[in-house]
């Protein structure tokens, strides 16, 4: 199977037409024009013909090989084959499509994964790229003749550690690091806020923007969970973990060797993580001297928390404003 893709952009292209947002500005015109792709010099999307299937979404060679095309918003089609040679999708929209379509089997390492419909919903060309290349995809120049083969996927750090203050962006990059993945379990340790109306909306809003596949753990046993992994974890966050253990041992205000223990203990297990890691922190370490005794000490020992995991970590970044530092 033979696939010309003519155009890879949006509707509109990318740059869009007089849009002075920063993404269009820093492309030259015509970069990407919009979306058109030829199957073997003949068939041409929405496909058509006895090939085709969910509504010209996708169609099967004549030598047997299978593409799907996904434009924004549409899903994967129950009348297509068991597993797809391409998968051509707008990545920009629901990354963790990807990941619900290697779950059921319909993508694999030997499927050629492809990014289209691309446009200013994303900052630049080298922000697309770095994306793609967690997510096991490829953006090609228009124009491009493609043959099926399979998408050389990046091997992923084994353990991953994210900084940032509140509200920098820092969850949502964990979760983009994570979104093809087919199994991964998001580790909550702030509990579900049922007390504190204002905490239980920030924990809807992060439930609603998962994917729906993941598997969700609520726990303050990081350890157990780290051990008993068998796909990849997303731990969100170490900040809140760290204040329910300084609750669980009541170290506020008395002893806090137990705090110490389970820090010792949680870096252990880091280390020996027998799966992918990502993880989420905080940085306090940048603002304002706290106040009390207490405050001092929950920053002394999340600062101390970092710099440890940070050691054992393979990639280490700090998060400011949605932009990534790596450190």
């Amino acid at each position: 199977m033979k696939l010309l893709l003519s155009g890879t952009g949006g509707a509109a292209g990318w740059p869009v037409d007089g849009c002075p947002c920063a993404s269009c500005a820093r492309l030259p015109q015509g970069r990407r024009r919009p979306f058109e792709l030829v199957v073997d010099d003949a068939a041409r999307f929405p496909f058509t013909g006895g090939g085709a299937f969910g509504g010209g979404l996708g169609m099967v060679a004549a030598d047997g090989a299978a593409v799907l095309c996904l434009p924004p918003g549409r899903e994967a089609p129950s009348d297509g084959p068991a597993r797809y040679d391409v998968v051509v999708l707008d990545l920009l929209d629901r990354p963790e499509r990807l990941g619900e379509l290697r779950r059921a089997g319909l993508a694999d390492e030997r499927t050629t994964v492809v990014a289209a419909w691309l446009d200013h919903r994303i900052r630049s060309e080298e922000e697309l790229a770095r994306r793609l290349r967690l997510w096991g995809a490829v953006a090609v120049p228009d124009g491009t003749v493609l043959e099926s083969g399979g998408t050389v996927r990046e091997t992923p750090p084994r353990r991953a550690l994210l900084l940032g203050g509140s509200r920098s962006g820092k969850s949502a990059e964990a979760e983009l690091r994570l979104a093809a993945e087919p199994y991964v379990t998001y580790v909550a340790t702030g509990g579900d806020g049922a007390a504190d109306g204002e905490w239980a909306a920030r924990v809807r809003a992060h439930r609603e923007r998962r994917p729906a596949h993941w598997d969700t753990a609520e726990t303050t046993d990081l350890v157990a969970v780290i051990a008993a992994a068998r796909t990849p974890l997303l731990i969100d966050g170490l900040g809140t973990w760290l204040a329910a253990v300084f609750d669980e041992h009541g170290a506020w205000d008395g002893d806090r060797t137990p705090v110490a223990r389970r820090c010792a203990e949680l870096v252990e297990a880091w280390r020996g993580t027998p799966v992918p890691l990502v993880a989420v922190s905080d940085e306090v370490g940048m603002g304002v001297v706290p106040a009390t005794s207490a405050g001092r000490a929950f920053r002394d020992a999340l600062g101390k928390l970092n710099e440890r995991l940070a050691a054992e970590s393979e990639y280490v970044a700090l998060v400011v404003a949605g932009r990534l530092l790596e450190l």
